[in-house]
């Protein structure tokens, strides 16, 4: 029986896409017992474990939305949405599937959503360390991209000092406009320009 861990990472921010992750890991794999909710991890261990993952399991897969899409369909529906596309993306069919949180998404596969899933169940862990390693990679990219908003540093996440360049420069193509951090900025940089 295929059993297909997922979770998302990249709810909270209010920069970049939101990403999933779809992990089929292999049975009793000596380096399994060190899976667990990944921010608990540091960065060095979540790639060395992302790799392992990747090289060692049945299957894995990656799914997204991107800023306009969680825009467009709210935060929630785009984790959904792109936890399905992970599944979807799988080389192999899964018999059931266990999620990370309170909301199962559309799969063509029965399973359960278990809340502080990835500290809990090895292979939503796998889903969430994959996740997070493939998103933060990303915001690396998304920093050289866009600079001057510190991507890198806190990748997406609402910190200080990303507010504060969001008030400077404004906010980029990546931003999520419905987000209210990025409202706000881009509502008193218009109303700013409309009393010129």
């Amino acid at each position: 029986m295929y059993l297909v861990g997922l979770d998302e990472v990249g709810r909270g921010c209010i920069a970049g896409s939101v990403i999933a992750a779809a992990v089929i890991l292999l049975p009793d794999l000596e380096w399994q017992g060190e899976l667990t909710d990944s921010k608990k991890l540091t960065p060095t261990k979540r790639t060395r474990l992302a790799t392992l993952i990747c090289e060692q399991s049945v299957a894995w897969a990656i799914g997204r939305a991107e800023a306009t899409e969680i825009d467009r369909i709210n935060i929630l529906q785009a984790s959904l949405l792109a936890m399905t596309r992970a599944v979807r993306a799988l080389p192999v069919k899964p018999d059931r599937a266990v999620v990370d949180g309170n909301r199962y998404p559309a799969l063509d596969c029965p399973g359960e959503a278990i809340i502080r899933g990835d500290a809990l169940i090895p292979v939503i862990s796998a889903a969430s360390i994959l996740a997070k390693v493939v998103r933060d990679q990303e915001m690396d990219v998304l920093d050289s991209l866009f600079p001057g908003y510190g991507f890198s540093r806190h990748k997406g996440y609402p910190t200080e000092l990303h507010r504060q360049s969001l008030k400077t420069l404004g906010a980029s193509p990546v931003h999520r406009m419905s987000f209210r951090p990025v409202r706000a900025v881009t509502l008193s940089i218009n109303f700013a320009h409309d009393h010129d």
